[in-house]
């Protein structure tokens, strides 16, 4: 078991903000900007996410080594969630892995360290490129109307999870339909050169459907109400531990170069997850990890082939310790955390709104009559739901949607407080992203 101690926000390491090249903190208002995914439309800017590029006879068997999903349907064109594992089964890595070609695939997630450390100490026979590419979010009932407009073209064959070569202004732009809102959504992809005029040409085309700009002060709203567990937020990506020291020294030693510029050249050239907050006090950075399992994705899960972690997934899934949910924290308490800075007597950690500004993995505890039943996430403020909200991890004997827990609030050492919740579903909106784009009326 590794010591939690050195990961511990603020008291051991300065926890990371949120890039600058996500944009402001805010365009047009948080409020505002977090109606747009429901009534509008936004582009948001993920960019900084790092990608790998791999090539060569190898590289499909790469793929199926690290990861719990089944390869045997994936043609060329399509994208899926891709999903690596320690093993003890617990999530080390997790993105969008794209096939361009039979032996041509390129995985986009926030620890793609992972990917090049196994090719490079496995033996296999694959080539490997570190593409900086611009990905911008576009998405909200409105999203459709306004890129079929913006590319002259109809995009209503474009299925869930597939891509689509488009021309805006000129440049070539590979379209992927996915939805991290909850909502229909594309992301536009192409080299980094054209991200000012694709950006530039979005912004201008969507002003007659109210485009917003999605800031960085609200960002993380979006993974919480539609259920999009995030590394470095949600959860610790399996790769802090004691046993990864060989992974840690390659990555000291092997450096991509066009990672020298980015954040990903300093603390999170190992890990995406640096640190976390909370009233968690438990002796081991592992009980920070999570499975594929409880957080959702056991679907995803394929016996199909032999790969890392597959041995406790199967027992997991035979078994489930615990299930993802949203709590819904009670507003009148939400209230009186605010009520204490501003009278004598203790004063509690902010809930801040609409979340933290910090890349850093909150982790409370959900406490049932004394007892610890789960771990309480990155917490965030609904403007659209009016609730303080915060996705979850739980005992499955506590995650049937009405049941009455309590929160405990604040970090070990400070005041604390019990915020009384409720457990509702995970998602906590409509998932609307697999519509089928031909039965939709402009």
């Amino acid at each position: 078991m590794t010591d939690p101690a050195p990961f511990r926000a603020f008291k051991a390491i300065q926890p990371l903000e949120y890039p600058s090249i996500m944009g402001s903190p805010e365009y047009s208002g948080w409020q505002d900007e977090q109606l747009s995914w429901k009534e509008g439309v936004y582009i948001g800017d993920w960019s900084f996410v790092p990608q790998i590029r791999i090539t060569g006879p190898d590289a499909l068997q790469l793929f199926k080594d690290l990861s719990v999903n089944s390869f045997e349907i994936f043609p060329v064109g399509k994208a899926k969630h891709c999903i690596m594992c320690n093993e003890d089964g617990k999530v080390i890595s997790e993105g969008i892995l794209l096939r361009h070609g039979d032996d041509d695939f390129e995985y986009e997630c926030g620890t793609p360290q992972w990917v090049y450390y196994k090719l490079k100490t496995g033996g296999y026979d694959v080539d490997v490129q570190f593409p900086v590419t611009h990905k911008l979010q576009v998405s909200g009932p409105k999203s459709l109307a306004l890129l079929e407009e913006l590319t002259g073209s109809s995009l209503r064959d474009i299925r869930f999870m597939t891509t689509k070569t488009v021309t805006i202004n000129g440049l070539e732009v590979s379209l992927l339909r996915q939805g991290m809102a909850g909502e229909i959504g594309f992301e536009l992809h192409g080299p980094i050169q054209n991200h000012p005029a694709i950006y530039g040409a979005v912004l201008e085309a969507g002003q007659k459907y109210g485009i917003r700009r999605l800031g960085r002060r609200t960002v993380q709203i979006n993974h919480l109400e539609a259920s999009f567990p995030t590394g470095g937020i949600h959860f610790m990506n399996a790769l802090s531990d004691d046993t990864k020291a060989d992974y840690r020294r390659f990555m000291d030693e092997n450096l991509p170069p066009e990672w020298e510029p980015t954040p990903f050249a300093g603390p999170m050239r190992y890990n995406f997850a640096t640190s976390f907050t909370g009233s968690w006090d438990g002796g081991a950075i592992e009980d920070l990890y999570r499975s594929p399992v409880e957080m959702g994705w056991g679907k995803s899960i394929k016996f199909d082939h032999e790969f890392i972690g597959s041995a406790a997934l199967k027992e997991e899934l035979a078994n489930p310790r615990r299930a993802v949910v949203t709590l819904e924290f009670n507003s009148e308490d939400l209230v009186d955390i605010y009520a204490s800075l501003f009278k004598d007597g203790s004063a509690y950690h902010l809930f801040e709104i609409p979340h933290a500004p910090w890349v850093t993995c909150w982790t409370d505890q959900i406490v049932v009559d004394g007892e610890t039943v789960g771990h309480s996430t990155h917490p965030g403020f609904s403007f659209y739901f009016r609730r303080g909200l915060a996705l979850s991890f739980i005992d499955v004997a506590y995650s049937e949607p009405g049941t009455e827990v309590s929160v405990l609030w604040g970090n070990p050492g400070e005041p604390q407080a019990l915020i009384r919740a409720t457990v509702q579903p995970a998602p906590y909106k409509q998932d609307t992203r697999r519509k089928d784009l031909s039965q939709i009326k402009i």
